[in-house]
């Protein structure tokens, strides 16, 4: 029987979480009244500490208040159970301490039952980990999982939370910054888009902003054109571009329409940027889950420079949707799909079912548990997939120019 369950957010923020945790707390409320909801604040930081946040009524019976919100009122962190050497800097675990035995035994003191995660693949298997862990050791615990990426690259889950609105605040974004581009005579614009190894949110964003591009009304007489409003490249990690030849059909565009506009996957053209700093025997800034640290890298700032060279741009910027679409308040679709996943999150942590909730792409799209042991990351965005195609062919670029320098 399920007394007390826990919340946690992990990771980078999604137009999702917020309203996740209202979901939970209200569908909780709703069949299981009794049940005790506590969260523990800044993710697995708040778990190896005992920093909790208790659910009150008050809470409970105002819920409905945190799907107005983007971020997560519980706060975030990036810790991984695992990377022992980071938590002992951090002070989070003394030295020769294990996290798992930390987290766990913080678990059971705490008299958890079920413990929510919403995260990413990195997130979410960590709670895999801990649950086997006190498994191991005689003490049962439900973990359910909910897939929060704006990257929407969670195998094998169709649609992660928040990230058809990070494409839709990412457009909202762009339509500021484009508007930039009469600031200065031969203007070169890059549009920066988060996506470290799937070019699902830069590629989305893109056909997002393009959709308001076509309902507007232009007028070109006075230089209002639609054409210099476009967008003019897209580029993601999945392919590969030759950067002369994507130069020649870009300084065309420069040429005729006075400026160019790019698209670009803060993942593409990565192993290209990371292999140069290597070669110049400086050392790559990653992260604690040995991720490359893409805002002291700068693919945007890579990118500029190799372009405006050969496009003879006089003037660049490159800026970034990725801070501005993450914290946003879910839109209307993916309230949708949130109160879908919270409401069977709910159901399976009463039934005792662990796992992460999604629509399974290996199983006729089911909504389900997924089993942890089948949840990966970094599924490649189909760069064949034919609104893809259809926006490539729509601003004259080749699909074979679809994205990686080298």
């Amino acid at each position: 029987m399920v007394k007390k369950v826990a919340l946690l957010t992990a990771g980078g923020f999604a137009p999702c979480l917020s309203s996740a945790i209202g979901g939970l707390i209200q569908k909780y409320t709703e069949v299981a009244p009794e049940v005790e909801i506590i969260a523990y604040r800044h993710g697995y930081q708040g778990l190896l500490e005992g920093d909790i946040l208790e659910v009150t009524q008050k809470v409970r019976d105002n819920a409905a208040v945190l799907h107005n919100y983007g971020g997560s009122p519980i706060g975030n962190s990036r810790v991984k159970l695992t990377n022992v050497k980071d938590l002992v800097k951090r002070g989070l675990v003394q030295e020769g301490d294990d996290p798992l035995k930390v987290a766990a035994d913080r678990l059971v003191a705490d008299g958890i039952d079920v413990l929510h995660t919403i995260g990413g693949d990195d997130t979410n298997t960590t709670a895999a980990d801990l649950a086997a862990y006190l498994a191991e050791n005689d003490h049962g615990l439900t973990v359910v999982g909910l897939p929060k990426t704006i990257d929407n690259d969670v195998i094998p889950i169709k649609q992660s939370l928040g990230a058809w609105t990070a494409a839709e605040q990412g457009s909202v974004f762009a339509q500021n910054v484009v508007g930039e581009h009469n600031s200065g005579a031969r203007m070169l614009i890059i549009h920066e888009v988060m996506g470290r190894h799937c070019g699902w949110l830069t590629a989305a964003t893109a056909a997002e902003y393009r959709g308001w591009v076509d309902a507007q009304e232009w007028l070109p007489e006075i230089g209002l054109s639609k054409e210099a409003w476009d967008v003019h490249a897209v580029y993601v990690p999945e392919a590969e571009i030759d950067i002369a030849t994507e130069a020649e059909r870009l300084k065309k565009v420069m040429d005729e329409v006075g400026n160019v506009t790019i698209f670009l996957s803060e993942g593409a053209g990565l192993d290209s940027i990371v292999a140069e700093i290597e070669r110049a025997g400086e050392e790559v800034p990653r992260d604690p889950f040995g991720h490359v640290k893409l805002d002291k890298v700068n693919p945007g700032n890579w990118f500029a420079e190799k372009f405006a060279e050969l496009l003879d741009a006089e003037k660049v910027m490159v800026q970034k949707s990725g801070y501005f679409s993450r914290s946003a308040a879910a839109n209307e679709a993916d309230l949708k799909l949130i109160k879908q996943c919270t409401d069977l999150a709910v159901d399976s942590a009463l039934q005792g079912t662990s796992g992460v909730i999604g629509h399974d792409e290996e199983n006729g799209d089911t909504l389900c548990a997924i089993a942890f042991d089948r949840i990966k990351g970094g599924k490649p965005f189909d760069i064949h997939t034919e609104w893809y195609r259809s926006m490539l062919a729509a601003i004259g670029q080749p699909e074979s120019a679809a994205a990686v320098a080298h």
